[in-house]
């Protein structure tokens, strides 16, 4: 089974021209709701399975991706969100579980917090243990989510399977591959990421501790699955790595 680690569907784009596409003086276009087909046609195209969305972090939707995952539960699997600062975040963990979502998101830079206050995180942790949730932090190269400053967080809560999402790339990736071989719960997600680096994770690593995620549609299912080939040629290490490890974490028989 073809399993996508990480990708992102949106259904309210608001004003952001970083979610309408608007040039600048162009009022935003008038709302459409998501049309599912677009990233099923895709991941039909590239012979993936299943796909985890979660929504942009410009916008929280958890329950737009509840909604996705309830029509097409075989296809999907959910990871919501909340800002850890606020009032009701740990209520929203249990809420979003409640709805069928099976991990949780985290973007400290552009939630405003860093990823190592013990403070904000430790309780969510928690939650994410007490509910059996995975959680992916976003960790682009980043002062407010560096790998050393997620294993601060993440060692305290070995119960918890921590995604590194893009591996911390560009500059990052080395430190993202001594957490995860230094925390036993810790993964690499690949989506974002150089061939080169994703050979360098394999090689350090071996395939159990790499998820293959295209975070579509910023980039395509097809491309990340040739970027996987080229970086991973065994074929038994390539199916942990393009779904058997998520499979593994989320608890299907593959």
């Amino acid at each position: 089974m073809i399993i996508d680690a990480y990708n992102t569907t949106q259904d309210v784009r608001g004003r952001s021209d970083y979610l309408t596409g608007a040039r600048k003086g162009q009022a935003p276009p008038p709302y459409t709701p998501f049309e599912p087909r677009r990233i099923l046609d895709r991941m039909d195209a590239a012979g993936v399975d299943m796909a985890m969305v979660c929504s942009l972090a410009q916008r929280i939707e958890n329950d737009f991706i509840a909604s996705l995952v309830a029509t097409y539960p075989d296809r999907f699997f959910g990871f919501g969100q909340v800002m850890p600062q606020a009032d009701d975040a740990l209520d929203e963990i249990d809420r979003m579980a409640d709805a069928g979502l099976v991990g949780l998101k985290l973007h400290p830079s552009l939630h405003g917090y860093h990823v190592a206050d013990h403070g904000l995180l430790d309780p969510v942790f928690e939650a994410c243990a007490r509910r059996g949730l995975l959680v992916l932090i976003n960790a682009l190269d980043d002062a407010f989510c560096a790998p050393l400053a997620i294993e601060e967080i993440a060692r305290d809560h070995p119960q918890v399977p921590t995604i590194i999402a893009h591996m911390g790339a560009v500059w990052n990736v080395p430190e993202a591959i001594i957490v995860a071989e230094r925390q036993p719960h810790v993964y690499l997600e690949t989506s974002a990421t150089l061939m080169s680096d994703v050979k360098r994770a394999y090689a350090r690593l071996g395939p159990e501790k790499i998820l293959m995620g295209s975070e579509w549609p910023g980039s395509d299912f097809d491309l990340e699955r040739m970027k996987i080939a080229k970086a991973v040629e065994d074929e038994k290490d390539r199916a942990l790595v393009e779904g058997g490890n998520m499979a593994r974490l989320l608890g299907l028989t593959v």
